[in-house]
């Protein structure tokens, strides 16, 4: 009887081909859906990096002639070719993209944690009113602002300078709203009552105490303002004419239209774009460790 029940039973087991419980799961279906999403996703925003990679490792004549993903032979020429054109002006607009960028994001980010640390602890009327004009700015496209910016800084004949791209760079309404809604989460209020009753000054609570918790959510703001400042493209072109102050995304756009006459300068365009977003990153390498920092241990620590 054992055994007639045991071979009985294994048709049900699902080892049967064709058999409704030898499928996939559904729920095992649907699960699959997001990592074929994101994979796809990878794949769209990879691919022009890629493009540009391989398309920076190719000669004049290979870039036109050979298979698209085929890697050419001609980087070390593109290179030379690159730094020798105008006694090396890419790297006068690499060292200006740096300054731009990683002063602009270090002070933008500074202002956002004073502002966010602010908005978070402290109750004052017009509180409320004032977060909500920051969400305004948020929403607000960058290119409506920027002939009203270029008309004040004519006024204070500030243009064509380093200044023209740095102080609109400065107040950022997103990372202002990030450091707030960052401030309000990592900050508990009873640590700060707690340094005020030892007798702390609010300087001294915010540096030693609310700052430290508040790093990886600064770490963040500062990766994205170094990002949007690094490819800012609209500011510089209104703002200055000198090309001796130029950033790397307004002298590659120069390069690309001389190029429409100079076919030769394409190499020196795809080289350049190639070598600008080395940067970006290194960048993301160095900081991204920040993220996995405990919220409480700059509390715990000072």
């Amino acid at each position: 009887m054992s055994s007639l029940a045991v071979s009985q039973a294994e048709p049900v087991a699902g080892t049967a081909p064709g058999t409704a419980q030898s499928r996939p799961p559904l729920r095992r279906r649907i699960a699959l859906i997001p990592t074929v999403t994101l994979f796809l996703g990878a794949v769209y925003c990879l691919l022009p990096v890629a493009w540009v990679v391989i398309a920076a490792t190719k000669s004049g004549s290979e870039l036109f002639s050979t298979f698209t993903f085929l890697p050419g032979t001609g980087f070390a020429d593109n290179f030379r070719d690159l730094n020798a054109y105008r006694d090396g002006v890419y790297w006068s607009w690499m060292g200006n993209s740096a300054l731009y960028a990683g002063l602009g994001a270090l002070l933008s980010t500074c202002v956002s944690a004073f502002s966010g640390f602010a908005l978070a602890t402290y109750r004052f009327r017009g509180r409320e009113t004032i977060f909500n004009v920051l969400l305004a700015g948020v929403l607000m496209p960058p290119v409506i602002l920027a002939i009203p910016q270029y008309l004040l800084l004519a006024k204070a004949d500030l243009t064509d300078s380093y200044l023209s791209v740095l102080l609109p760079q400065i107040l950022s309404p997103y990372g202002v709203y990030l450091a707030r809604i960052y401030a309000a989460a990592a900050v508990p209020a009873d640590v700060v009552e707690a340094g005020r009753m030892d007798g702390a000054s609010e300087w001294r609570i915010f540096t030693r105490i609310a700052l430290p918790m508040m790093i990886p959510g600064m770490v963040t703001v500062f990766l994205f303002q170094f990002v949007a400042i690094w490819n800012n493209f609209l500011l510089p072109y209104i703002m200055i004419s000198d090309d001796e102050k130029f950033p790397i995304t307004l002298g590659l756009f120069t390069l690309l239209e001389q190029g429409a006459n100079t076919p030769a300068l394409y190499t020196l365009v795809i080289t350049g774009a190639f070598l600008a977003v080395l940067p970006l990153v290194a960048l993301f390498l160095v900081i991204q460790r920040f993220w996995s920092l405990d919220l409480l241990s700059g509390a715990v620590k000072s």
